[in-house]
This record gives structure tokens, sequence and C-alpha cells, in this order.
């Protein structure tokens, strides 16, 4: 079965969108007809394109956020969608936590998608249309050693969605989350190194950043009708 998303016409920011799941995002969404739009703090070093909008942003920095979506606003006239994909995940015991990095984790992972999400509703409630995704992770509710700040980050995202979700359905703008699974990026192979990675490999499989941009537009798109949901990709499909 061959299934095609249009995004005609429409417009998408993407945080962390020079890189990794974000990256793919974007490039499907390009070629579905959509403009999408990069907030990352790396600049341009994602996908290219005519339709391909970049900003620099720090999602941690409330007001740069703010003045991004100011911008893809006075330019577009609309924001029709919002993935958040920004994330950081450091590797550290709980007791040798520097207070910095916890702080930055949850800045990055956590206030970071509230910040945006603060910047795009409004446009969204006017319109009485919009999808918003945000990238949940099975450490949320399972947690790991060692990757405790990015769990917890994660564990509030989850109930976070959810009570937004419930907010702005009234105004007809759509709010979920996503797990991606195992998948194949920088971020990842950083996080689990060597044998770790190989176990991940043997047990789950390993999908690609492009794996996850198909589920995606179906979350974007008005043919996913729920709000406060949690869609899942539990295993990597196999590859012939």
């Amino acid at each position: 079965m061959k299934t095609a998303f249009d995004a005609t016409g429409e417009v998408l920011i993407v945080t962390g969108g020079a890189s990794g799941i974000g990256a793919a995002v974007i490039e499907r969404y390009a070629a579905a007809g959509g403009t999408p739009v990069v907030f990352d703090v790396n600049d341009r070093s994602g996908p290219a394109g005519a339709r391909v909008e970049h900003h620099v942003v720090d999602v941690a920095d409330r007001d740069a956020v703010f003045a991004a979506t100011k911008t893809v606003l006075a330019r577009h006239g609309r924001i029709d969608g919002l993935v958040c994909a920004a994330a950081i995940q450091p590797r550290q015991d709980v007791d040798d936590t520097d207070p910095q990095l916890w702080r930055r984790t949850l800045d990055v992972n956590l206030d970071g998608v509230v910040w945006c999400c603060q910047a795009v509703i409004p446009s969204m409630k006017t319109a009485r249309s919009g999808s918003i995704v945000v990238f949940a992770s099975g450490l949320a509710t399972n947690g790991r050693a060692q990757a405790a700040a990015y769990a917890a980050s994660k564990g509030a995202l989850v109930s976070f969605a959810k009570s937004l979700a419930a907010e702005v359905a009234p105004d007809r703008v759509r709010v979920n989350t996503i797990y991606p699974g195992v998948i194949d990026t920088p971020q990842f192979r950083a996080a689990n190194p060597g044998a770790e990675y190989e176990f991940w490999r043997r047990t789950t499989g390993i999908g690609v950043p492009e794996d996850v941009a198909g589920p995606l537009l179906f979350l974007l798109s008005d043919a996913a009708t729920m709000t406060g949901s949690t869609l899942t990709r539990d295993r990597a499909y196999p590859k012939e």
C-alpha cells in the first residue's frame, strides 16, 4: 500500500531539525509540498532546499523561541504544525550529576517544549487548526541507569502533552506524543557505545531516522483524528 501526505501550503516548525530524526522529518515534509522550518542551535548543518527555512534557536531560551516564531508568522502568516525533537541525553550517575548539566537537560528537553508550544498555540487557536507532536521515550516509564535527567524530562513531557491536549482541544488543536523506538542517530550512538549499541541491534533492531518520518507525518495530518494519544514504534522493521 502506498500512502502520500499532502502538505502543500502548510508550515511546520521542527526543533532539532538540523540532524537525526528532525532532519528526516524536514526532508519528508518538504517532499510533501510543505514549508519546513528548522529551529536548531546548529546553523544550516541539516537539510537544504528551496523550501527549508533555518533559524538558529536554543529552545531553552524562551525569548529566542518567541522571536523566531514571530518571524515565521510574519513571513508565512501561519504555523500548521510543531514537532519537538530537540533533546540532549547526557550520561551520569545520579550521585555524580553536575547540577548545571541536570538543569541544562531539563531546560532543553522539557522547558524548550513548553516555550515552543506557548509560542505557536495562539496562532493555532486563531486558525482553529494545528498539530503538535512531542517526542517521548521508553525511558519515560522504564528509566535507565545513568540516564535519570533524560528519563525525568521525558516522563514530564508525557504528562505535559496530555494536559496541553485537554486544554487546546476545544480550539481544534491536537497534541500527541510519539515513542520513536531505537533509532540510529549520533545522539543514540553517543549514549549507547560499543556493547550497548550491539545489544539494541540484536534485541529490538535499530531503525534509521527516515523510519520515523512517516508516522510523524501521519500525526501531523488530518488523518490523525486523535489528541492526547501516543504513537509507539517498538521495533525496527527488518530490512531486506
